[in-house]
């Protein structure tokens, strides 16, 4: 057993599975805001109970992600100290940012916005979760500086050392990738909380649970998923585009791109032959690559091959070429799940316009599974950005073979692996069945009089048939 190939293994199943987490709290924390907003300017009492209904489900998910992300983090030491090693010194300010700012500035706020319905005014408790939202894009902000060194390393130079040291924080933080990909993964998270609101909403409307609120919520959430993954697609073609300049291996890759060409197509479907380094079944379009990088029908996309050569005489003998069949596949899955969410999201905005949700039970079903698309879209997002990426773990500076921890053996990589892998599985079982069984709910029977032991709802409250 390789204890590299192991490591990346696990490395690899912990971020997916973290990942499952992070852009649901931004997402949901922004809706959230959004519906207490209403709910404050309105006074309508409903708006407050549809807040505290999707606040139960963000507390859920933020308490799962906070024990994944701790558990991801461990490994960096483990694994990778070599890699822990040499970038420490670039990656500790944004680290520690994101832990003492940003994640201090969420928790501080999820329990003022927790306990305080009775305690504060209106318009403060409202600032807390607004703040809470702020503090989850903070963190996304953080942690990306740092994955941006990773793909385009700036602000730093080789100590006597030899290990990376920050001379430029500013560089680091105006790093172009960081703002190229912050916005993308941004309206990514925005467009994942959104799909969960109105697939669960979409669900309540069917089971007929409660259909004014929840036929309310679902228009809030549709109109940000119709908006956020429309700026999807836009921010994921601008990003592409700066592929290019810093990373053109990776572009041909998500292209199976093995001859320089100009213009050059796009390759919608491809049988890849990585042994022999060429596609023995392709359906091009033409000249829609140069367009999609360039903005015009003409331009030249340098080949895996050509690319190949250069960075041989430019990084010494070794194969750059990253997962062809990986990278290619994964950018088309990622693609694919952006354009039907735009086209579920923009459809569920006209039935609501129209007021025909409830009298389209093939559209109500069909959302329900349309709330697992922004996450096969950033799962295939993310193996696409860090596969492609390879075999650099910091681009042109270090190569992932030299990051692994040299003293750890591959079965103790593996015990961890297998250990990390039983927590994550009954994590994930846990916070399933807590989503599920709180969503099942239904509160709109017959008219009685119920006290609540939630920590939202410290009043006797009445439930009132729908």
């Amino acid at each position: 057993m390789d204890p590299l190939w192991i490591a990346r293994l696990q490395f690899a199943s912990t971020t997916i599975f973290h990942y499952f987490f992070v852009p649901v709290s931004i997402g949901l924390a922004f809706i959230i805001a959004i519906m207490q907003t209403i709910y404050v300017k309105k006074g309508d009492e409903m708006y407050k109970r549809m807040t505290k209904f999707f606040g139960h489900l963000f507390l859920i998910n933020f308490a799962v992600g906070v024990v994944t992300g701790i558990l991801q983090e461990f490994q960096f030491g483990m694994n990778w100290s070599t890699y822990s090693r040499f970038v420490g010194d670039v990656f500790g300010p944004s680290l520690a940012i994101e832990g003492l700012l940003a994640f201090f500035m969420e928790s501080t706020f999820i329990g003022l916005w927790v306990f305080g319905w009775d305690r504060l005014s209106k318009r403060v408790h409202l600032i807390s979760i607004w703040l809470v939202s702020i503090g989850t894009m903070l963190s996304a902000f953080w942690i990306l500086s740092a994955n941006s060194f990773m793909q385009a390393p700036v602000g730093y130079e080789i100590a006597a050392d030899g290990r990376a040291q920050m001379n430029d924080f500013f560089a680091i933080i105006k790093n172009p990738q960081l703002w190229v990909q912050f916005p993308h993964v941004l309206v990514a998270a925005l467009a994942t909380g959104a799909f969960l609101v109105a697939g669960i909403s979409a669900w309540k409307i069917g089971k007929k649970h409660d259909i004014t609120l929840f036929k309310k919520s679902f228009k809030i959430a549709v109109i940000v998923a119709a908006v956020s993954s429309l700026c999807l697609i836009i921010t994921g073609h601008r990003e592409a585009q700066h592929l290019i300049e810093t990373q053109p291996m990776k572009l041909a890759a998500a292209e199976a791109l093995w001859e320089t060409a100009d213009p050059a197509p796009f390759t919608a479907i491809a049988h890849i032959d990585t042994e022999n380094q060429e596609n023995k079944f392709a359906l091009d379009v033409p000249y829609a690559l140069s367009f999609l990088s360039y903005n015009k029908f003409t331009g030249q996309v340098k080949g895996l091959l050509d690319l190949q050569k250069e960075y041989t005489a430019k990084y010494g003998p070794g194969d750059y070429i990253p997962p062809v069949k990986t990278t290619f596949w994964s950018f088309r899955t990622m693609v694919l799940s952006a354009v039907f969410m735009v086209l579920l999201s923009l459809y569920g905005w006209i039935q609501t316009r129209k007021d025909k949700l409830a009298s389209s039970p093939k559209y109500l079903k069909l959302m329900l599974w349309g709330m697992s698309l922004p996450f096969i879209g950033n799962t295939a997002g993310w193996i696409m950005t860090e596969m492609g990426r390879q075999p650099w773990v910091v681009f042109g500076v270090m190569k992932t073979e030299d990051a692994v921890s040299p003293s750890v053996t591959a079965n103790e990589v593996l015990f961890s692996f297998i250990s990390f892998t039983l927590i994550y599985a009954v994590l994930a079982a846990v916070s399933i069945y807590l989503f599920v069984r709180f969503i099942k709910k239904n509160d709109q029977g017959d008219k009685k009089e119920t006290i609540s032991t939630d920590p939202f709802d410290k009043e006797v409250t009445e439930v009132v048939p729908s």
